[in-house]
């Protein structure tokens, strides 16, 4: 089982080792009941402490973490794997390709890809995405190894995107409005009152008049948020039949998330990942002369 190992520091000599994994580790009240039920789950100095036990300056702390509870079944598929280290797995996701399984959809998912793919490395893993993309969305998706860095990383990546949009956009600006289901849909959002709070920058890089391609990066993370944001705007994202009309700019939305920044939830380390335009998007962007 994975093994994490923190040192004690003088702020926290004398406190409880919960208060300890809590405040300073960073662990979820969640993982700090499951490690109670771990034979050996909590040590500090290879003693085996109480959650309640006083820990000291200096000594080492090691939680044994419980095993995955997989329930996803492994499908081998290519993946893009950009970055994986023991806590972390960043992929380059191709558009047209779910990332979770849905009821009566038997298609081939992500999640079964990173499963299979954690199952060729003898790692009995589940699938945890921190952001997540919609099925005819591609680009960087992270994903944590384990609850404790999937905890430390809710809200905290950065992410920006792409998205080739129709209709002459210039300048740059930020859309505050609130974004709701629509009644009578299940799944379609729209703008109105009584959704919950929505933020989009966007920054427009170049147009034709009739496409534009735009840089976006959210303070919220909404269902649909940009499909929905530009559509108000008055720009729907090309090859968006949901939000707009279009299919014959593209056959899928077009979206693609192209950064994704971080700080390691383990190391502190800051981590910078890029993704460029995917064939499609960027044929249609150098066939409107928006590619410099």
């Amino acid at each position: 089982m994975p093994k994490l190992t923190y040192t004690v520091p003088p702020t926290y000599d004398g406190d409880t080792l919960q208060n300890f994994l809590r405040k300073d580790c960073g662990l979820s009240w969640r993982m700090v009941v499951k490690l109670k039920r771990v034979d050996g789950g909590m040590t500090a100095d290879g003693i085996p402490l109480r959650s309640i036990d006083r820990v000291y300056t200096g000594q080492q702390v090691e939680l044994t973490m419980p095993e995955d509870d997989v329930r996803i079944e492994g499908m081998d598929m290519p993946l893009d794997i950009v970055y994986e280290d023991a806590d972390l797995l960043v992929v380059d996701k191709p558009p047209y390709l779910a990332v979770h399984p849905s009821a009566g959809k038997p298609e081939p998912t992500l999640a079964n890809g990173v499963v299979a793919h954690f199952e060729k490395m003898g790692q009995s893993l589940s699938f945890r995405p921190v952001n997540r993309l919609d099925r005819n969305t591609s680009g960087l998706l992270l994903a944590a190894k384990n609850p404790h860095a999937a905890f430390a990383l809710a809200r905290k990546p950065h992410k920006e995107y792409l998205a080739l949009v129709l209709g002459r956009l210039e300048g740059e600006g930020i859309i505050r409005r609130p974004i709701r289901v629509k009644e009578g849909c299940c799944i379609t959002r729209e703008v109105g009152e009584g959704g919950k709070d929505s933020v989009t920058h966007w920054a427009a890089l170049a147009t034709d008049g009739e496409v534009s391609l735009v840089r976006l990066w959210l303070e919220t993370g909404r269902t649909h948020q940009i499909r929905v944001h530009m559509a108000w705007l008055g720009h729907p994202l090309a090859g968006d039949t949901m939000y707009g009309t279009d299919q014959t700019v593209m056959q899928r939305h077009g979206l693609h998330c192209c950064l994704l920044s971080l700080r390691h939830p383990m190391t502190g380390e800051e981590l910078r990942f890029q993704s460029p335009l995917p064939g499609d998007m960027a044929a249609v962007a150098a066939a409107h002369g928006l590619l410099k």
